[in-house]
């Protein structure tokens, strides 16, 4: 298997082909493939998706990839783009999760390869699909750690944190709730469903940080009910917002880099690779 890794910065599976990529001064990125390649290679795509051009950049590998005879193309994209858009909430939206989906099944891949969804519906969407959970990521960075809870931050969190907890063989789960106003995003009553954590090292997982509103609230809420150290781990680190927020509340804030290379020292990045995507 080869790879086109269209993020110089990423590369997950090892060094990939050469190719050239820039942007026309009209906005419209460009590329052209400089390694020979033949009907009979089989390929893997890696990207991370921070925009339409990421996504538009995919687009124009795979075509120029069918016209030089490439048949068998997989593309490997960690973090989905327009996952969390995956209900119409207000009257006017797009389900913007589809949008990226039906993009990507019009180029017939042999498999997509996806991190940790928001969801099930993005998988749902997505033709010859294979999902990677978060268990050997989180794995790798709860190693040698005793002694903490797993925390659900909230309801759509719960069915992962149970699946995680089976595969690090711990049973001690604590879940929680929140309050979204779809119209606004405003987050209210945050609650955590145990009545003392005793002291212990919690654990936050959860796919995605983005403005960090969940997982501030959340951390009060926790230290109202003992909680000892606090540790957050994120598939998805986005923060949009930045870390220093964050940094006050939480001991450690853990994310890969499925979505971008961070150089916030609050964050510890774990770099994407053959060991984590089983």
């Amino acid at each position: 298997m080869k790879h086109l890794n269209l993020d110089p910065h990423f590369t997950p599976f090892g060094n990939g082909i050469d190719f050239e990529k820039f942007t026309f001064s009209g906005g419209e990125p460009h590329i052209r493939i400089v390694d020979r390649l033949t009907s009979a290679d089989e390929l893997m795509i890696t990207q991370r998706i921070n925009s339409f051009n990421d996504m538009g950049l995919v687009l124009l590998a795979v075509d120029a990839l069918r016209r030089i005879g490439v048949r068998y193309i997989s593309l490997f994209i960690p973090y989905f783009p327009g996952a969390r858009q995956d209900r119409l909430m207000t009257f006017g939206e797009p389900l913007t999760v589809k949008v990226y989906a039906d993009l990507i099944n019009a180029l017939n891949f042999e498999k997509v390869i996806i991190l940790d969804p928001h969801s099930e519906v993005t998988p749902a969407l997505i033709n010859n699909v294979q999902v990677i959970t978060n268990h050997h990521f989180v794995g790798q960075v709860l190693t040698g750690r005793k002694d903490f809870h797993l925390v659900a931050p909230d309801a759509g969190a719960v069915k992962k944190i149970y699946g995680l907890a089976k595969f690090l063989e711990t049973g001690s789960v604590v879940t929680c709730g929140k309050r979204r106003d779809v119209r606004t995003g405003s987050l209210t009553g945050f609650e955590v469903y145990a009545e003392d954590l005793k002291g212990k090292t919690c654990i936050v997982v959860d796919d995605i940080c983005d403005g960090g509103g969940t997982f501030l609230g959340l951390a009060k809420e926790l230290k109202s009910k003992n909680a000892g150290r606090l540790i957050m781990i994120v598939t998805h680190g986005i923060f949009g917002n930045g870390s220093a927020a964050l940094a006050v509340l939480y001991d450690e804030i853990i994310c890969t880099d499925s979505f971008q290379t961070h150089s916030d020292s609050n964050i510890r990045q774990i770099e994407l690779n053959l060991n984590h995507l089983n």
